[in-house]
């Protein structure tokens, strides 16, 4: 369940928590400022309110996360315009006290705060346990019977989930050997056998169980996958091997066996990378390390103890905040969107920038300069974008490029609004796509038309070393390279230059000198196989098309077949 307490903005430097304090401020004056944190403390709100009252998850935990910290960052820069207090836990409080009050727990930011951590407790009784993404609970048993059992909600009142603790079978209803009073914490899972955290992810686990327990009536079906994970006996013995001792005879020993001792930060680091990568039968977000030795459970408070903290995975989303809007026209006209980001980390990735796809998926999301947005990685390799989580208020203009429909026969030249879609001529020409010229990619095609090098689509073809030289970034061993790649390019086959120079798809036609296609008519190349209409017009406007006309006409005279 979400942990709303953290420690204010100025101790976090020395206690190593999660949240960091702003790096930078927004340069908003003061009623922007009250007018952007209103927003975003109502989204936050919002959120809570779903999440605790209708079982919903709007948004992951990550993102959830890294807005509220966001948040706090901003209150920090702009005290004076504070909203009234988020409340986190006001629609939590239910009707019934808590047996024991459920703490939460503090999160460290990283290694050298887990290791500081185990340093300050010298090293010793401490131990390591996943951390479950489940709901939280307190259950009474009496006599090994169960009394009681009751939500997080608050830390000290909850709701009173006991009919429904009755009817979930991973639940236990008696505990055999249990002394007359056995108090226990834990967390209501969604049952996932052999799951895989950094395979799987957290597929929405929480959500799951807390949307089953919040419907009414309960849904006893449903509730056959939820399980039960016991992470403390409060009410047991002061020695945690004791503890761990009597879950094991009461019945409780899958959840004791994920409570392991551990000595150093090597142990700590492999059991975190085993719970992680390995299997375990419900979702994971991180591990708690706890002090075998803590206070009485009656000496509890519901604020983050010292004696049990938490470290987290890296996060599957990150949250960040959109700089600009990127329009890049692609080779045939095509706009498409690139969002530029104030840098991020993602799983230990920083990421700058994210393509939204098209002008017209854009204009559906609205992504403006200011806004914070969704990322995760596809396929953990690419940033992907996911959602606009948020809207600045105060939304900036953006200006978008002209939509003149292009028919792909424009911008063959650099020249003023046709540098990007000639870029991107350019890199397609020299792609695997096209002509395969080894180790030349958009930031050598950008170079050399920065130097004036290249004006035209093959104006590369005859440069010298001595000229690729002087391009800055470009030395003498790798002009040599490209020049050897560009006289190489000579050799390639006739239709891979078509590709190159951007002929529509031809489908199964014969292709056999530019001579001849050039003076194919739309009813010729319509009558060749996988030809329809407007793809024969196409190809003929291509063909007869003054500049690609003046192309072939260089080719010829550099000697390359076919033309």
């Amino acid at each position: 369940m979400r942990k709303p307490w953290r420690y204010p903005c100025g101790l976090l430097a020395g206690l190593l928590l999660a949240a960091p304090c702003p790096a930078a401020c927004p340069a908003w004056n003061a009623p922007r400022a009250s007018q952007e944190l209103r927003a975003l403390h109502d989204q936050l709100d919002g959120w809570n309110h779903a999440y605790r009252t209708d079982g919903r998850s709007p948004v992951d935990d990550a993102i959830y996360d890294q807005a509220l910290e966001r948040y706090e960052g901003w209150l920090a820069c702009f005290p004076a315009q504070a909203p009234a207090p988020l409340a986190h836990l006001a629609d939590a409080t239910g009707p019934v006290r808590a047996p024991v009050v459920q703490t939460g727990l503090a999160k460290l930011r990283d290694a050298a705060a887990v290791q500081a951590w185990m340093d300050a407790r010298g090293g010793r009784d401490l131990w390591v346990q996943p951390k479950a993404d489940g709901v939280a609970v307190t259950l009474l048993y009496v006599d090994g019977q169960l009394r009681q059992a009751v939500s997080r909600g608050d830390g000290v009142r909850g709701s009173d989930w006991t009919a429904k603790a009755q009817r979930i079978a991973a639940v236990p209803k008696q505990l055999p050997q249990a002394p007359g009073r056995v108090v226990l914490q834990g967390e209501l899972v969604w049952r996932l056998p052999g799951h895989r955290q950094a395979q799987d992810g957290g597929m929405r686990a929480r959500a799951d169980v807390a949307g089953a327990l919040a419907r009414e009536p309960f849904d006893e079906r449903v509730g056959e996958h939820i399980g039960l994970f016991v992470w403390d006996w409060p009410s047991g013995p002061p020695d945690m091997r004791a503890r761990l001792a009597g879950l094991q005879a009461m019945g409780l020993g899958a959840s004791a066996a994920l409570t392991r001792p551990v000595r150093d930060m090597d142990e700590v680091r492999r059991w975190r990378d085993r719970w992680y990568r390995g299997a375990l039968p419900f979702a994971t977000d991180g591990i708690v390390l706890r002090q075998g030795d803590r206070p009485p459970a009656a000496q509890w408070v519901a604020s983050p103890p010292d004696w049990a903290v938490a470290w987290k995975y890296p996060p599957a989303q990150a949250l960040a905040t959109v700089r600009a809007v990127d329009f890049r026209r692609g080779r045939r006209g095509r706009i498409s969107v690139v969002l530029e980001l104030e840098p991020v980390v993602l799983d230990d990735r920083t990421v700058r920038r994210v393509s939204v796809g098209s002008l017209d998926h854009w204009r559906r999301l609205d992504a403006r300069p200011g806004d914070q947005v969704a990322l995760s990685l596809a396929g953990l390799t690419i940033p992907r974008f996911d959602a606009v989580v948020w809207r600045t208020r105060e939304r900036a203009a953006v200006a978008m490029p002209d939509e003149e429909a292009r028919d792909g026969l424009d911008c063959w030249h650099p020249q003023a609004g046709c540098r990007r879609q000639f870029l991107a001529r350019l890199v397609w020409l020299g792609g695997r796509q096209g002509l395969a010229l080894e180790g030349v990619g958009e930031a050598t095609w950008s170079a050399l038309i920065e130097a004036g090098l290249v004006h035209g689509l093959l104006d590369w073809m005859n440069l010298t070393s001595a000229q690729l030289a002087t391009v800055p970034g470009i030395g003498p061993g790798r002009a040599a390279q490209l020049a050897q790649a560009f006289a190489r390019s000579r050799g390639n086959r006739f239709t891979r230059w078509l590709a190159a120079l951007g002929m529509p798809p031809a489908g199964k036609a014969s292709l056999p000198d530019w001579r001849s296609l050039s003076r194919r008519d739309a009813a010729a190349w319509e009558s060749e196989r996988g030809i329809g209409p407007g793809r024969a017009a196409q190809l003929q406007a291509f063909f007869q098309h003054p500049e690609a006309q003046r192309l072939a006409d260089r080719l010829r005279e550099a000697g390359v077949a076919g033309f």
